[in-house]
């Protein structure tokens, strides 16, 4: 698998790798559930209902997952590794400290998805909405949000390397003590910070998103603005 080549702005901030996920023939899961530390290589899951289930610890490599409930899935420590996930909904997904490199999530439907202390590294995430997604203290890099809503996200104490926003809705963002380098955030179609904007040293924005984020940058600094 290769990733695409980065090309450098006029800003000087450094585009996302994209993941180029070409998946081999797949064969059918025909299992009943995951297993902890279980090695799912070169498997399809479709429409497979894998709620509560429990793949702590397990790695899917060459996967896709298509249209499965994740409703409560134990797999924190988890490794996804040339996958791609398509309309997989649920809540309360567990995937702390899981590993994603190489991988695709096209139009997911997730709430209270917990993603903390995870590493990220060459993911698109497409299309969908995603609420509540905890990303605290994870690590992002070459990661690309295009055309999903995150509701209420949470990157408090994340690290973003090369991170773009794409045509995305950011609603009550958290980037508390986050950390960013070329983070472009400039093609976002409407963007709420609730807490973090003075978190915002490595990341480009708009004119027009300045002008939108001065009341929150006066308040940092302490300053009034009065007519």
């Amino acid at each position: 698998m290769a990733a695409s080549g980065r090309k450098k702005s006029t800003t000087g901030v450094t585009a996302a790798r994209r993941p180029e996920v070409r998946l081999p023939p797949l064969v059918p899961w025909d299992g009943d559930g995951l297993e902890p530390d279980g090695d799912y290589d070169g498997v399809r899951f479709d429409g497979t209902d894998l709620t509560d289930a429990s793949g702590r610890g397990a790695r899917f490599m060459d996967c896709a997952l298509d249209g499965c409930a994740l409703d409560r899935a134990q797999l924190a420590r988890a490794r996804f590794i040339d996958a791609v996930l398509t309309g997989v909904r649920g809540v309360g997904t567990d995937l702390a400290e899981a590993s994603l490199r190489d991988v695709e999530v096209v139009d997911a439907r997730l709430g209270g998805v917990q993603l903390h202390g995870a590493v990220l590294e060459r993911v698109v995430v497409r299309g969908g909405k995603i609420d509540y997604l905890n990303l605290r203290k994870a690590r992002l890099k070459d990661v690309v949000f295009e055309g999903c809503v995150l509701s209420e996200p949470d990157f408090g104490d994340t690290h973003l390397v090369r991170v773009e926003f794409r045509d995305c809705v950011l609603k009550r963002a958290d980037f508390s003590s986050a950390r960013m380098e070329s983070v472009d955030l400039r093609a976002v179609a409407e963007l709420d910070i609730a807490r973090g904007v003075d978190r915002l040293a490595g990341a480009v924005i708009s004119p027009v998103q300045l002008m939108e984020l001065a009341p929150a940058f006066a308040a940092q600094i302490g300053v009034r603005v009065e007519a």
